[in-house]
């Protein structure tokens, strides 16, 4: 019993890894992760442990989706009501982006990616202001995000996803850009540089 208990409270004390990006306000996060015989525990979030570490938000809507191998999503944002994401996934492997479309920022048009997966269990932190999209690596992914502000239809807006500009090194050896699976919607998004933006 006082195993069990000792093993109980080191979870809960399991602290967060907060790694900063070359961006300010983007941060790769090494959630506490225990695993033993039985299976694992795995602590995503903690208000304390993110304010003290820069990110002070309230998240209002969570959503998921689930994607087959090469499908590319993005780079999304909102024009109106502008979210912060905390993405993680649940299934599979994705190369994952940030783009920093904060035109008074000295990183903006620069991008931040990261391999995130249901192996690393690592979650990335997106600012308000950032564009985002993400490629599945793996058959499947299953991407869970953690909103700070509302969906708004009419603040819907993108960028392409190979544009020149921001330069993506996105990881396309073993799937071959021929074979990327695009929405109508995606395939149309225009250049940052022809992309009104309201930051």
């Amino acid at each position: 019993m006082f195993r069990e208990f000792n093993r109980m409270v080191c979870f809960f004390m399991g602290k967060f890894k907060f790694n900063k990006t070359k961006i300010d306000g983007v941060q790769i996060i090494d959630p506490f992760f225990s695993e033993d015989e039985r299976g694992f525990f795995l602590k995503s979030y903690h208000k304390g442990e993110f304010v003290e570490n820069g990110i002070d938000v309230e998240f209002l809507e969570i959503f998921s989706s689930l994607s087959v191998k090469g499908v590319l999503r993005g780079l999304h944002f909102q024009n109106i009501q502008p979210q912060g994401k905390l993405i993680h996934v649940t299934k599979g492997e994705i190369f994952d982006v940030a783009v920093d479309l904060r035109k008074e920022s000295k990183t903006y048009g620069e991008y931040v990616s990261v391999i995130l997966s249901s192996d690393n269990k690592r979650h990335f932190y997106i600012p308000p202001e950032f564009a985002h999209g993400f490629l599945v690596l793996s058959d499947e992914a299953e991407v869970v995000y953690q909103l700070t502000d509302m969906y708004s239809s009419e603040g819907e807006s993108g960028i392409i996803w190979n544009d020149t500009q921001i330069a993506i090194d996105w990881p396309l050896d073993d799937i071959g850009e021929e074979n990327i699976i695009l929405s109508q919607r995606d395939q149309n998004w225009n250049k940052l540089s022809e992309t009104k933006t309201n930051f």
